[in-house]
């Protein structure tokens, strides 16, 4: 199947749109409360509300389904229990990140 030069120029206008956001990954039902006491153990237990990323000027970015799911899984293989600074990469729409990759940092 070939694409078309105007599907080639949409789908690489929709790559190269992609931003790289950092802050701290908390579950929604926390994203009000004190971060640095916030742990993995809780936004695993809290996943069922989804995922967000606040920043550090407190402003806080919900996940897609998909970096919902991404998070998730993140969170069960890491042992990392408090201070779950992110690198996440996607696209905003709105108040929303359409996470195309999600790393917890060191």
């Amino acid at each position: 199947m070939k694409l078309s030069l105007f599907s080639m120029t949409i789908l690489a206008a929709g790559l190269a749109s992609a931003e790289t956001f950092s802050g701290t990954v908390v579950d929604v039902m926390c994203k009000n409360k004190d971060l640095a006491g916030h742990t993995r153990s809780c936004a695993i237990d809290c996943a069922k509300s989804g995922f967000g990323l606040v920043q550090a000027d407190g402003k806080f970015l919900k996940f897609d389904e998909s970096g919902n799911a991404r998070t998730f899984s993140m969170l069960k293989k890491s042992s990392k229990d408090k201070d779950l600074k992110v690198k996440v990469t996607g696209t905003l729409d709105g108040e929303v990140i359409k996470v195309q990759a999600v790393e917890l940092l060191p």
